[in-house]
């Protein structure tokens, strides 16, 4: 089975110990670097070309958000998974931005990270449920419903949590053209224009 080359972006040696000891558990996982700002991790990344980053959000000098742009303009194959301890729900927005395909609080459960990396590394898109249980105490405020039907409402709100055209069909039992659709309609009416817009004015406006 091959594996996947790793690189931990962090500033903390103890937060590295701690993500080498949850990847040593699995085979798939080869870590090839580590580094302590984002300086060093775009380095690394042009060196090592690794298929995914692990970036911890807030680093001195440069920025996880900031190196992420930057890695993602040079090498945009590359997955990027954000790790932070902040529940800021402003942050994952920046991450999604920035070009990242996941992010992960380093308190999730050590158990969790082989299938959401696992997830990220194979599809390249958020892990609906954890992104779910990330965002579920961030958006607890009502507020007013988008102007959709019904149904441009329940294809609104999978698309946002990141479910493909072919998941949101099986989910609702209707055809993935009528999926395109519903989403061409969901970002006609809410003038924008893609996927990681809608994710983020649905997660602000609490719509989920």
């Amino acid at each position: 089975m091959s594996s996947y080359k790793i690189l931990i972006a962090d500033d903390h040696a103890d937060a590295r110990e701690g993500i080498r000891t949850i990847l040593s558990s699995s085979p798939q996982y080869e870590i090839v670097g580590e580094a302590v700002n984002g300086q060093q991790a775009i380095e690394q990344a042009d060196r090592l070309h690794p298929d995914l980053i692990l970036m911890d959000i807030h680093m001195p000098g440069m920025d996880g958000l900031e190196a992420t742009k930057r890695i993602k303009q040079a090498n945009p194959a590359t997955k990027i998974i954000i790790l932070t301890v902040s529940e800021e729900s402003t942050h994952l927005f920046d991450a999604l931005k920035e070009g990242a395909q996941g992010y992960l609080l380093k308190s999730v459960r050590p158990t969790e990270w082989g299938s959401y990396m696992e997830a990220v590394l194979k599809d390249g898109d958020l892990s609906r449920d954890l992104i779910e249980q990330t965002l579920t105490k961030l958006t607890n405020k009502p507020s007013e419903k988008p102007p959709l039907s019904e149904r441009e409402f329940e294809v609104m709100s999978l698309a946002a949590m990141g479910a493909t055209n072919k998941e949101i069909s099986k989910q609702l039992f209707i055809t993935e053209n009528t999926v395109k659709n519903h989403l061409k309609s969901v970002l006609r009416k809410l003038n924008i224009k893609n996927r990681v817009e809608l994710a983020r004015l649905a997660y602000e406006k609490h719509w989920l």
